[in-house]
């Protein structure tokens, strides 16, 4: 099985950072959303796409990526985001737009990142040393668990 992850991690690496940690439980190659060639994505059978969360939002760069994706049968794929709020509710508009394309989400993770976006930076930023040790072996344990769900 070949696992591609996307990541979209613009201010502190929190998102690259969880993505890596998945990767190497997937032996999944990894790539900022920015160098993706939508070519290649044939060659896999999974595909994570992950961003940070920006006013409750995926980076618009997912999302432009994701509308120039052809429409597919049974890709599989997965979703995942760091945000200040670590709320899994931000990824619905990402897994609606890959179900639109025909891909097949699998699952979804989300866990709290350092933000010193907007207000936030006033104050030294929220979520100070997140994505944490913690944080890095539940992505190891979910993306596990997207493994099993590929071969069952």
């Amino acid at each position: 099985m070949k696992t591609l992850i996307i990541y979209a991690s613009i201010h502190h690496g929190n998102t690259e950072k969880i993505g890596r940690a998945m990767a190497e439980t997937l032996n999944a190659d990894i790539i900022n959303v920015t160098d993706v060639s939508i070519n290649e994505l044939q060659n896999y059978d999974l595909i994570g796409f992950g961003s940070g969360i920006y006013g409750g939002k995926f980076h618009k760069t997912m999302f432009n990526l994701i509308e120039k994706l052809p429409s597919v049968a049974n890709k599989k794929s997965f979703v995942f985001s760091t945000s200040s709020m670590e709320k899994k509710s931000y990824n619905k508009s990402i897994e609606e737009k890959l179900k639109e394309k025909g891909i097949v989400v699998i699952g979804s993770f989300s866990c709290k990142g350092y933000d010193t976006f907007g207000p936030f930076k006033f104050i030294g930023g929220i979520g100070k040393g997140r994505p944490n040790e913690e944080d890095i072996k539940k992505a190891q344990d979910f993306a596990e668990m997207m493994l099993r769900k590929l071969v069952s």
